[in-house]
């Protein structure tokens, strides 16, 4: 059974256009007012600063909840800090109410989120916090709400108008919120000093945990490097070229350390007929492109991009080859 085609004429196709381009444009004025309101309302400002150190010298975890869209929202910020080094969770305020309170002691912060500051479901949870002493950071819109007035830290978001003609659906509110999630997140991870190489830790798998391996991981080591030292003859080059089919050789010197590399195209602009004849040192490219093991693969697939190579050798400190790597190797592991 085929899809049924709908085709839209071109009075309703104009009117569906200018119906995305109002929600978008809803949706930049609305980033740009919370934008605007954290320069020009200092308490706004100061009570950002104050939930990032009471977050970041917090002995527990975050705790985050909501209702309707403000719950789907708090899911997104409670990934997006955990995955950024703050550990965080998400509890349904119903699911509080009947026995998930139980999860979070006096250590933890809790980050409530309500548009209106009036949500009837997010009153066992205040309570429950006065009672334990949970601090509670509230994320609103109404400064003199329920929500906001029992809370030690209230980030109250400006007012703006929603994407939706009626004013109901939450679009340009649930943005606002999200974007104050996120900004508490990355403030959080600056803060702490969380590198890529701890991002790595949380996200081992997809194209995301390809990037952040380590070059190291992906290279071929030992036997499987190419290498001759010099004074050796191009014949033997080329040998060593085939037999470990990189298509590249690298030329180390007395103390092993690697001073060049013959490519297939070196060996190109020295055909003569005494090619194989000649010493390797007579025939390489001087200064080698090289990485260290300890750089992200996606930095070493940006560099070989750059320039327009597809294998790199691996070197230590001291300048000794400790592996080769070839750009199928990358392109393998799903870094591109």
């Amino acid at each position: 059974m085929g899809l049924r085609q709908v085709k839209a004429d071109g009075q309703s196709r104009s009117a569906m256009l200018d119906s995305i381009g109002r929600t978008l444009t809803t949706a930049t004025n609305g980033i740009k007012a919370l934008a605007d309101h954290l320069t020009t309302d200092e308490a706004f400002a100061r009570s950002l600063v104050d939930a990032i150190e009471l977050i970041g010298d917090s002995e527990g975890r975050v705790v985050v909840s909501g209702v309707g869209k403000s719950g789907h929202i708090g899911r997104k910020i409670a990934a997006t800090m955990a995955s950024t080094g703050t550990s965080a969770y998400f509890v349904h305020p119903t699911e509080a109410s009947h026995g998930d309170l139980g999860m979070v002691t006096s250590q933890d912060v809790l980050i409530l989120l309500s548009w209106s500051g009036e949500t009837a479901e997010l009153g066992n949870m205040l309570t429950y916090a006065k009672r334990f002493k949970v601090p509670v950071i509230s994320i609103c819109a109404n400064r003199d709400s329920i929500l906001a007035r029992n809370s030690e830290i209230a980030l109250v978001l400006p007012k703006v108008p929603e994407a939706c003609p009626h004013g109901l659906a939450p679009t340009t509110s649930a943005m606002l919120q999200l974007a104050v999630g996120d900004a508490l997140a990355i403030a959080l991870l600056e803060r702490r000093g969380f590198s890529a190489e701890d991002f790595k830790t949380f996200h081992p798998g997809g194209k995301l945990g390809a990037q952040l391996r380590l070059v190291h991981e992906l290279a071929h080591v030992a036997e499987q490097v190419p290498l001759l030292s010099v004074g050796r003859p191009m014949s033997e080059a080329v040998i060593e070229m085939s037999s470990k089919g990189f298509g590249v050789v690298g030329i180390v010197d007395e103390r092993g350390a690697l001073i060049g590399v013959i490519t297939d195209g070196d060996l190109r602009r020295h055909m003569a007929g005494d090619l194989l004849l000649q010493p390797v040192e007579d025939v390489m490219s001087h200064n080698p492109r090289v990485v260290k093991g300890d750089v992200l693969a996606s930095v070493a697939m940006e560099f070989m991009q750059e320039h327009k190579v597809t294998v790199l050798f691996l070197v230590d400190d001291a300048g000794l080859p400790i592996g080769i790597l070839h750009i199928h190797d990358l392109l393998r592991a799903g870094v591109a």
